[in-house]
């Protein structure tokens, strides 16, 4: 399988992508929020917010001056148009992966397998299966 058009390498890890998921939500983000949602370090997040901002896909600011300077990140035009299509590229991969992966299937159900699947739900499910039969 082809890695569908809009599929974002930059953005792909699990860190950028959260990071850039919690950004599309809001106008601005102060760096203590971000760090915070994300529980990250103060390096860690520093560290991918140069990346995407390298990337073109985020606006830092900088406030303030001293103890009171505060850093607000938001995504740009082109970091919203990035992640709005790795979201549709993600789509298509889980779409494209078959039943299991479609929203409202039940492949158990297909196959005719549900009660089976649940009889044997762990250890004392299937102990007492045997105890029950071995009482008739």
């Amino acid at each position: 399988m082809s890695t569908p058009t809009g599929f974002d390498e930059l953005i792909h890890p699990s860190t950028r992508l959260s990071v850039v998921a919690l950004l599309a939500a809001a106008e601005w983000a102060d760096f203590p929020f971000i760090r915070d949602s994300l529980s990250l370090s103060d390096s860690a997040l520093s560290k991918q917010l140069h990346t995407l901002e390298e990337a073109g896909y985020l606006e830092i600011r900088k406030e303030g001056g001293g103890r009171k300077r505060r850093t607000k990140v938001r995504l740009t035009e082109r970091g919203r148009t990035a992640f709005e299509g790795h979201v549709a590229a993600l789509r298509a991969i889980v779409e494209g992966a078959g039943p299991a992966a479609r929203p409202g299937s039940d492949p158990a159900a297909e196959s005719g397998s549900r009660s089976t699947a649940r009889s044997g739900s762990g250890p004392a499910g299937d102990r007492r299966l045997p105890r029950a039969e071995a009482g008739r």
